[in-house]
């Protein structure tokens, strides 16, 4: 829809007994407080709490907003203006999600408006921009200002075509072929030859499908032998005629006629003339119209295609979670790689469904929604919804409004699911609940989707099921303390078992002279076997692109990104430099630009080398790529899937995206290309990650009976994390980490709040941090804050950055105010005249 302002206020209504109504409305804005507007009295009945409405803001900003409450009081600190128009006249925002993200606001240290930007689609927003019209008093001939040659062309295009026509400042630039045309749209005004004026687009499309049926005078079988002689020398048209008899016989049942068939079926068909199709529509023989349709088309015929049997092990599980709900909300699924968690799963679903509740089941990666999602089709059909960042504006939309509608029962999908309306949940499942790609890192709201579905769990009065092989350990203490359920799962599915985890020495190799550039003899030999008894192999690295930079030998020259403290790591496909932070490119160079020399040399390898090297040491395997780089377009995670499942690839090399969950039956071999990247990270939970990630990444070898085998490759085999990883031994692992974390107080027996002050002078942003420690200090005290110190990457966009710690007793009454005193103190360093171009980031839970 398209609606169109004037901006002009309505009128005060004359003193009566009428009820003068307000409403709270969330601006997308980054606004501290809600906004209040005045209700107009004729649309009092109109107004719907979780509706959106279209309000001006400012002196020409116009924006959609929702609507949080509704009340009979004024603001005191300014007049409200009226409410321009209300676009829904039901909620599209649930109560249940209004009360979670008031929540999210609260906890995570952002404002409301931050979390509903974040929530929801995008093309449930309004966008507004300024367009072009004649202005209605102008005349031609009649106008006494002259035009210039840029101004006729607008004046032009304006008058072309129908009445009313206006243009956008995008379409004026295109007509111009300039970029600076603000002037002449300026110029035009000021001779009152055109007007400015906002207009709205609300832009949620539905699908429109174009169908044609024969028209209902030809349906009889004598008037379809006339058609015929009518057409006996129109060849191309008795073509078209007959193909679309072949596929809806029309005597036999004059309903499928009124349905149609899809234009495109006729026009597509290589055989047949689009121009015959449409000769026919324009004759009156065949009618076109357009259909409105899912973008998720119905298969109810899914629902009874699959059935499967749960094992002892499975069933007993199943029960003793079942069991575990009476007593606990949240219960902690922990079972070895492969044991059919999933299974469970759908069992678990099934159960809720049957109870008429909801179901959201979260993943961490798109890459296992793809897998997964066809085996739920299977069970679940047109009750199933997907949801991820992977689909367009209109689909994402199809979701939440199928959501609403209780279309969609269950709903599988990433982080971003969280913010679905759900209004009646009784079971959601975190899957690998470890995986810190539920963690939202920017923009604001820096959420945990972990942490949001336990609380909007508890707010729907929900069980909340949380499986990993890995788990968190903060998860796992939890279990310990008892305020989680565990149940655990020791044994893989059917005949399968664990795999054989070898460690490999690179350093011996390398002294030996024996590596194959980054393969020891041992990985080689054992891939060249696998590949002979035509099996798969996954080889796991993570770091992306061809290398991580590039080296002049001569003079030592390195090329840094110039927004940010880093190398630009090198892409050979693309044939270019590229910053892993803020995107940006340059060209390859042939020489060095500090020396001039040519000898430039990539150092080190990612992704995109290995998959080069096999392809040319392995020539006969058919060897694929999954990490960013190719995974960017909608459908690739699911090709690369398809393609390995099919064992169209032999060789998948990837990123810790093929260490989530991925199950494949033929593969046998794993190999950990550079396990010492993962262990030596300074950060808390390296150790936690880099177990997660070897157990991870070697529980896809030999899922489906077959014995598979691990290589990990490492510089110091003695290193303690790999006897835990060898023994597949959590417990013992979990037991010696929860010590570190107790002595060096982390959590989960603190929390972590880091603040990251941001700034494009280095000395400013020095100076605000060592200010805002002073005032944290006042606060909380010293001991509660560490830093200020630069992060490892110290310049990120062309910002400077510091980064202050503060850890916190996890008591509720002292994390409440903690919040409140770091809110007033960054207030306090943003009232400071030299610091209010720096920017400051609350990271709540940071991982």
């Amino acid at each position: 829809m398209s609606l169109t302002f004037d901006f002009v206020q309505p009128q005060p209504e004359p003193a009566t007994d009428r009820v003068t109504l307000f409403a709270d409305v969330i601006l997308p804005l980054p606004l501290p407080k809600l906004y209040t507007y005045r209700v107009p009295y004729e649309l009092n009945d109109q107004v719907v709490v979780g509706g959106r409405v279209i309000v001006q803001f400012g002196a020409k900003k116009t924006l959609s907003c929702i609507v949080a409450a509704v009340h009979e009081n004024p603001p005191k600190e300014y007049q409200a203006k009226y409410i321009l128009e209300f676009i829904d006249d039901a909620p599209v925002v649930t109560q249940p999600q209004l009360k979670l993200f008031r929540w999210m606001a609260d906890y995570y240290l952002c404002t409301l408006g931050e979390v509903i930007n974040a929530a929801l689609p995008s093309a449930l927003k309004l966008s507004s921009e300024s367009r072009v019209q004649l202005h209605p008093a102008f005349v031609r001939d009649e106008n006494p200002y002259p035009l210039s040659e840029q101004e006729e062309k607008i004046v032009e295009a304006l008058s072309t075509g129908e009445e009313g026509k206006s243009l956008t400042f995008t379409e004026v630039g295109e007509i111009l072929g300039i970029t600076s045309f603000h002037k002449v749209i300026k110029s035009l005004m000021q001779k009152d030859v055109v007007f400015l004026f906002e207009h709205l687009q609300d832009k949620y499309s539905p699908k429109v499908v174009k169908k044609v049926r024969l028209a209902h005078h030809y349906v009889a079988e004598s008037a379809v032998e006339g058609l015929f002689a009518q057409l006996a020398s129109r060849s191309k048209q008795l073509d078209v005629l007959m193909r679309y008899l072949q596929k809806v016989p029309v005597y036999q049942n004059e309903h499928l006629n009124h349905q149609g068939i899809e234009k495109a079926y006729l026009t597509s068909a290589p055989h047949l003339s689009p121009s015959a199709v449409n000769t026919l529509i324009k004759n009156g023989i065949l009618e076109q119209f357009d259909v409105i349709v899912s973008r998720f088309p119905l298969d109810d015929a899914a629902e009874a295609n699959m059935h499967f049997t749960l094992s002892e092990a499975q069933t007993t599980a199943r029960d003793d979670v079942m069991q575990q709900f009476q007593e606990k909300d949240i219960v902690l699924l922990h079972g070895v790689t492969g044991a059919g968690k999933t299974e469970i799963y759908i069992d678990l679903i099934r159960q809720a469904l049957d109870g008429g509740g909801q179901v959201l089941y979260l993943l961490p990666e798109i890459a296992l929604t793809a897998q997964i999602v066809t085996r739920l089709m299977r069970v679940f059909g047109s009750r199933l919804g997907v949801y991820h960042s992977k689909f367009s504006d209109n689909e994402r939309v199809e979701v939440w409004n199928g959501v609403l509608s209780g279309r969609f029962q269950v709903v599988v999908g990433v982080r971003s699911s969280v913010f679905l309306p759900f209004d009646n949940l009784a079971l959601i499942i975190v899957d690998e609940e470890h995986e810190s790609s539920y963690k939202q890192y920017d923009p604001a709201p820096r959420y945990n989707a972990r942490e949001v579905a336990l609380m909007m769990a508890n707010f729907q009065g929900a069980r909340t099921l949380l499986g990993s092989a890995t788990p968190a350990v903060e998860t796992y203490y939890q279990t310990r303390t008892g305020r989680y359920g565990l149940v655990s799962l020791t044994k893989r599915f059917g005949e399968a078992g664990l795999p054989e985890i070898e460690l490999v020495d690179t350093r011996k190799s390398r002294e030996a002279k024996k590596m194959h550039n980054h393969f020891t003899p041992e990985l080689m030999l054992e891939m060249e076997r696998k590949l002979g008894a035509k099996e798969q192999i996954i080889l796991f690295q993570n770091r992306r692109g061809y290398s991580p930079f590039i080296n002049c030998l001569d003079c030592g020259w390195i090329p840094k990104c110039q927004n940010c403290a880093v190398s630009l790591s090198y892409h050979k496909h693309a044939h270019e430099l590229r910053c892993h932070y803020c995107g940006y490119h340059d060209r390859l160079p042939v020489e060095c630009p500090a020396c001039g020399s040519r000898n430039l040399k990539p150092v080190g390898f990612g992704t995109e080398k290995i998959e080069d090297d096999l392809k040319i040491m392995l020539p006969e395997a058919n060897v694929q790529r999954m990490d960013l780089d190719t995974t960017r377009a909608k459908n690739s995670y699911q090709q690369i899937i398809a393609d390995f499942e099919k064992q169209v690839t032999n060789v998948l090399v990837g990123t810790q995206m093929v260490t989530k969950g991925l199950d494949f039956a033929n593969v046998s071999l794993v190999g950990i290309i550079n396990a010492d990247s993962i262990i030596h990270y300074p950060d808390f939970r390296a150790h936690e990650r880099a177990f997660q990630m070897f157990v991870q990444v070697s529980g896809r070898a030999g899922r489906k009976g077959k014995k598979g085998k691990v290589i990990i490759q490492t510089g110091d085999p003695q290193q303690v994390i790999f006897d835990k990883v060898i023994r597949n031994d959590y417990l013992e692992f979990y037991e010696y980490e929860i010590l570190q974390r107790r002595e060096h107080g982390y959590p989960p027996f603190m929390r972590i709040i880091r603040l990251t002050v941001k700034h494009m002078d280095q000395h400013l942003a020095e100076r605000a941090a060592i200010l805002l420690t002073n005032e944290l200090v006042d606060r909380l005290g010293r001991e509660a804050v560490l830093g200020p110190e630069a992060p490892y990457i110290f310049r990120i966009r062309n910002f400077f950055l510091q980064e202050i710690t503060i850890k916190l007793s996890r008591e509720h009454t002292v994390l409440k105010q903690a919040k409140a005193d770091i809110l007033a103190a960054i207030n306090a360093v943003k009232d400071q005249k030299d610091y209010k171009q720096a920017r400051f980031v609350a990271d709540v839970d940071p991982m």
